[in-house]
């Protein structure tokens, strides 16, 4: 395996399993569908997501029910960011499936991390979802998938690979086929990874995309994130949990993936999240000093022949 901690960014210490890091991220998001998924309004639905929750110790008295938080959904943290996340799941969740609808088998799922739409989706049976995440984050969801006795309606294959590392090989050799098409998801992924490790990321998606194939992931657009360090979610997530996300996400300036992939060929819309809170009906709102000001989600496909 080539050793990538200098051409695509540096190890960062503690970061394998859920306990700590960008792991404990996946925890938080668990949680915001939890409290999304028992809403009389819910967006989406992930009955699996309050187990990851109590199975972890860093989380454990965190709540599962927006009836368990004091402030309700004026809470910047349990109301307004778990709604972005509830929102994010839902728009994400439509995409997988109308793509998968389109003659597609093949999902592929980079930083998977607690995502469990092999469990939750009505997929095609003959459909392969490959989740591809940290051997710690994917051995913690196995345990705690396997003790809730959770059945995937889809074939579901875990890929346990750095996606500083070579991936590609990892990904193939657990069966991906690279001359099929398939559906491509980077939830809430891409800026956690140096600019390098974004650019490989991309590069190697558009060398193992068939025509046909469609791609989604999140982005960030700021030049300066620190420019809302003091912004009601940072500091909620950071000073409430012990989650600091500005401490997490790479530093470096960002790459333009939409652009790059716009001049491989592909066709890419990119959207905010408050585009679909006025879809949808329901999700968070701009706000001042709004960390989600920069936030775009991008929609990506690949023309077929």
């Amino acid at each position: 395996m080539t050793d990538t901690t200098t051409t695509r960014g540096a190890r960062r210490p503690g970061t394998d399993g859920v306990d700590s890091g960008v792991g404990l991220t996946a925890l938080l998001v668990a949680a915001a569908r939890a409290i999304e998924t028992h809403r009389t309004d819910s967006l989406a639905r992930d009955v699996h997501a309050e187990h990851f929750v109590r199975a972890a110790a860093p989380c454990a008295d965190w709540p599962v029910r927006i009836e368990q938080v004091p402030d309700g959904d004026d809470d910047p943290l349990w109301g307004r960011f778990a709604r972005y996340f509830g929102l994010r799941t839902r728009v994400l969740d439509d995409f997988v499936v109308r793509s998968a609808g389109a003659d597609i088998r093949q999902v592929v799922l980079l930083g998977a991390g607690l995502d469990t739409r092999a469990f939750r989706l009505g997929l095609p049976s003959d459909c392969v979802v490959y989740e591809v995440d940290r051997a710690g984050v994917l051995e913690f969801k196995e345990r705690v998938l396997a003790d809730a006795a959770a059945a995937p309606k889809a074939k579901r294959v875990p890929v346990p690979v750095d996606l500083r590392d070579d991936w590609a090989a990892a990904l193939t050799s657990a069966g991906f086929d690279p001359a099929a098409p398939g559906v491509w998801l980077a939830e809430g992924l891409l800026f956690y990874l140096p600019a390098a490790a974004e650019t490989y990321l991309v590069d190697t998606v558009d060398r193992l995309t068939a025509p046909g194939s469609a791609l989604a992931f999140e982005a960030k657009l700021e030049k300066d994130l620190l420019a809302y360090r003091d912004s009601a979610i940072y500091t909620a997530t950071r000073e409430r949990i012990g989650i600091d996300l500005l401490g997490l996400f790479d530093p470096g300036p960002r790459p333009d993936s939409a652009g790059d992939l716009a001049a491989k060929g592909w066709f890419t819309a990119m959207h905010t999240p408050f585009d679909f809170t006025r879809r949808l009906g329901r999700g968070p709102r701009p706000e001042p000093n709004d960390a989600l000001e920069g936030n775009r989600w991008v929609f990506a496909h690949k023309p077929g022949p």
